[in-house]
């Protein structure tokens, strides 16, 4: 299964950039991860269009997971042969109710209001970690 990252706007501070991008990397190994930018909301939906799979929905009202209850319904996806999720992350002001219910998940990081390049960089890091309780790998331990 392959996990795309989509988000609106560029991330442009480099510190952040680089960090996701070693999460990235390291997610390879174990669920193969992009991340691709969009210039709004419709673009996003458009690329995730073309991608196929399945979509969820970043959002603060979304439902929140513990990450091994996330790695459990990502693997569930896995399992039934699902071969492409896109992660769709919002602009300044998110995305809307018809969004919310057009996604096949909405999912929330947190109840904050996170910056997009903070949500993206959890995102990442979130996703390796999924990854690697998936695989076995020692890495989670809580």
């Amino acid at each position: 299964m392959r996990l795309t990252i989509i988000a609106v706007g560029r991330l442009k501070d480099r510190p952040v950039l680089e960090l996701c991008e070693e999460y990235e990397k390291r997610c390879r190994a174990f669920l193969p991860l992009e991340r691709l930018e969009a210039r709004d909301e419709a673009a996003a939906w458009e690329r995730a269009g073309k991608l196929g799979g399945r979509t969820v929905l970043l959002d603060e009202r979304g439902e929140q997971l513990d990450t091994t209850a996330f790695a459990d319904w990502l693997g569930t996806w896995r399992d039934r042969g699902e071969r492409h999720v896109a992660f769709l992350i919002g602009g300044a002001h998110g995305f809307g109710d018809a969004d919310r219910r057009r996604a096949d998940r909405v999912l929330a990081l947190s109840r904050l209001t996170l910056p997009h390049r903070l949500a993206q960089l959890l995102l990442c890091e979130q996703l390796y970690r999924v990854g690697t309780l998936l695989a076995g790998h020692p890495y989670h331990h809580a």
